[in-house]
């Protein structure tokens, strides 16, 4: 396998600027994910990577070899697609097997190679089969297998689960995170989906607008998000967040509530942005009041959207509690779990200890 480094590159469609100026080191087989909303780039990155875009700027390297004009088949890599991309006129043993016919591989090597990936992904019994007759999943586990059999240096995997049903997506991120676990394959993927992201990645890459807004492990990116975007991004449902003003207690939001925040630095009156993820916030008779508008019940959490005085709080409880729509709560928080950010900027503000 090898690492993959990418120094500011870009990439721009007539006068839009899609990629601008990113850097990333993926180390030697790191499963690595870029994520952020449709539009911010990534898949363009990930096709820059293939060399199924054409770099405006900047450098790709894999495996330490400069890749910038050569074409996709000279960079060594396997790309999983969204739309599975199989010929439907052949089997699921002819599609395995036809990159290496291209490239007039011994017949004794694609038998093997074939065989290893079948039976690696648990395709042996369909391999007679044509696309039409399988599963979604089935797609998916081919498209994964044709991949394999080219023993890249890198694997690039494009959306490959936004076709499949909920259900089907869970088994799938296992199946493909397993995969990853036995091949130490140097991995790529691109998907809009946070919780993807998050249990699946050695390293995420939060991208927005066509720059990396931080670049660390899922926990790194949760626990302590660089700035308002990642934040609002990481964690479902999405951490709430608050316009304050520090005071001498800690913060105080637009609807007067007070929050003790310890440690706020000195900000001359200035406005800032405090977050609180949904899972922090628990029903406390020292807490801010608020008025209870929507419970929803997921069997393992009650999900509670309340109002604080005009502030929308959302407050995931593990414990089972009898609220309803109407009643008056009190929300509180441990303030090690207060997140503040300058409002201006958006950038994390660091608390004084």
């Amino acid at each position: 396998m090898a690492t993959v480094e990418i120094q500011d590159a870009a990439k721009s469609f007539g006068a839009t600027r899609v990629i601008r100026g990113v850097s990333i080191d993926i180390r030697d087989g790191e499963f690595v994910v870029l994520v952020g909303p449709s539009g911010c780039g990534k898949s363009t990155l990930l096709r820059m990577i293939a060399g199924l875009e054409t770099i405006d700027a900047g450098e790709i390297r894999i495996g330490g070899r400069r890749v910038n004009g050569l074409r996709p088949k000279e960079r060594d890599i396997a790309m999983v697609f969204q739309n599975y991309a199989l010929y439907p006129h052949l089997t699921v043993a002819e599609n395995l097997a036809f990159s290496l016919n291209l490239r007039k591989a011994p017949q004794q090597e694609i038998d093997d190679r074939v065989a290893r990936a079948a039976k690696i992904l648990g395709l042996e019994p369909l391999l007679k089969r044509l696309p039409k007759q399988l599963s979604g999943g089935q797609r998916q586990r081919v498209a994964m297998g044709r991949a394999i059999v080219r023993d890249p240096q890198v694997f690039l995997f494009d959306e490959p689960l936004s076709n499949l049903d909920a259900k089907l997506r869970v088994a799938m991120r296992t199946e493909i995170r397993e995969l990853h676990q036995r091949l130490k394959a140097t991995t790529v993927y691109v998907t809009h989906d946070q919780i993807e992201a998050m249990t699946m990645a050695d390293k995420i890459v939060a991208m927005h607008d066509g720059v990396v807004e931080q670049v660390g492990t899922p926990l790194e990116l949760y626990d302590r998000p660089r700035n308002v975007f990642v934040a609002s991004f990481i964690g479902s449902p999405a951490m709430n967040l608050l316009t304050v003003k520090a005071n001498g207690q800690g913060v105080a939001d637009d609807a007067g509530n007070q929050w003790a925040v310890p440690g706020v630095p000195a900000t001359g009156g200035q406005a800032l942005t405090m977050g609180v993820r949904p899972e922090h916030l628990r029903i406390d008779p020292a807490g801010v009041q608020a008025r209870v508008q929507v419970v929803e019940t997921t069997g393992s959490e009650t999900h509670v959207i309340a109002d604080a005085g005009g502030a929308r709080l959302t407050c995931v409880l593990r414990e089972r509690v009898g609220v309803r729509p109407g009643d008056d709560v009190r929300l509180g928080v441990d303030s090690a779990h207060l997140h503040l950010f300058r409002t201006d900027s958006g950038e994390r503000l660091e608390r004084v200890h």
